[in-house]
């Protein structure tokens, strides 16, 4: 078996779809190999050199090493693509690796060293099926849903399959089986009870009904509620609002077809009420450099950034300000 050497590229915003194209390739290996020693990285946080230095090195205690690699819309350096194609060339025996993007699309010389049957873009779904999708997936599960209540729920969850089974999944928890779920239901599990995360960060600071200053207030006091959740990683925040910077750009560009849902097209209309398409790109810039300072700073400077970026964001639009943080030293 040492010509197992393959390489998948997955892309896309579709998560749900995507997730399960990542599993059964997990279980196939499984399937030809046996007992595999699995990793997730992200790129955002582990240098691509990392990671290949696992597949190169192969396992003594395994039959294979799979390794799933996310942000792979960040391999675009000519040094980190070649070393990919190096790998391709000469792989440790059953080595199995996976690049994941939420992105459509990565670099164009990567794409090309992973052949056309291993790659796939997972796209949202289209309008008209989201409904029978929601319906389907309460009906398959013993449970009855109101159109309006399906309605409000796609309204209230992003736009893919992966976010939709999570909340969707919340109600067979919550009633039985005989229970019809109505819209005050939906309205009770999905928007009182529920976590903030990124994507509700966004929402918050990107309400053009409030004034810059009551954006940060309250853009603080969700990014507090966030850094006390399970969702607390500063990694996921700022990849979070780095998608929705993007797609704020997008907007600028597409209109109401760069997003889909009622709700979020609601939602990137008013964010771009806010930020201009150049300010949005500043935007980004933004969250890169904090991105990096986190990384090289250390974590008991994570807060202190993350309020830092939202300032730059919010009330700078994208302006960063010179940093006042003293740095930190292990010679103490």
């Amino acid at each position: 078996m040492a010509d197992f050497k393959p390489v998948y590229l997955y892309t896309g915003p579709e998560f749900g779809e995507r997730n399960d194209a990542v599993d059964s390739i997990k279980n196939a290996v499984k399937k030809k190999l046996g007992a595999v020693d699995e990793h997730v990285f992200y790129l955002l946080e582990t240098p691509l050199s990392q990671v290949m230095t696992i597949l190169q090195s192969g396992t003594l205690f395994s039959d294979g090493v799979l390794v799933v690699c996310k942000n792979a819309e960040l391999i675009k350096k000519k040094d980190d693509i070649q070393m990919i194609a190096d790998w391709l060339g000469d792989p440790a025996p059953e080595s199995t690796l996976i690049l994941v993007s939420d992105d459509i699309s990565v670099d164009s010389k990567l794409e090309k060293l992973v052949s056309s049957q291993n790659r796939k873009k997972f796209w949202t779904m289209f309008e008209e099926k989201k409904l029978p999708w929601v319906q389907s997936f309460f009906q398959k599960n013993g449970y009855k849903i109101q159109r309006n209540a399906a309605e409000l729920i796609l309204d209230l969850v992003e736009n893919n399959t992966q976010a939709l089974k999570d909340e969707c999944s919340r109600f067979f928890i919550c009633f039985p089986k005989e229970h019809e779920i109505t819209e005050a239901d939906v309205e009770s599990v999905l928007t009182h009870n529920r976590e903030e995360n990124a994507f509700s960060l966004f929402a918050q600071i990107a309400d053009s009904t409030e004034n810059a200053e009551n954006r940060f207030e309250k853009g603080l006091s969700v990014l507090q509620r966030i850094r006390l959740s399970k969702e607390n990683s500063s990694v996921m925040i700022i990849a979070g609002l780095a998608s929705c910077f993007r797609n704020l750009v997008r907007w600028h560009n597409e209109g109401d077809s760069a997003v889909h849902g009622v709700m979020l097209q609601k939602q990137y209309r008013s964010a771009a009420r806010v930020w201009t398409v150049g300010q949005a790109t500043a935007v980004l810039a933004v969250l890169a450099s904090t991105d990096m300072e986190i990384r090289s700073g250390g974590s008991q400077l994570e807060d202190i950034l993350l309020q830092k970026m939202l300032y730059e964001i919010i009330i700078k639009k994208g302006a960063q300000i010179q940093s006042t943080i003293p740095e930190y030293s292990a010679d103490f």
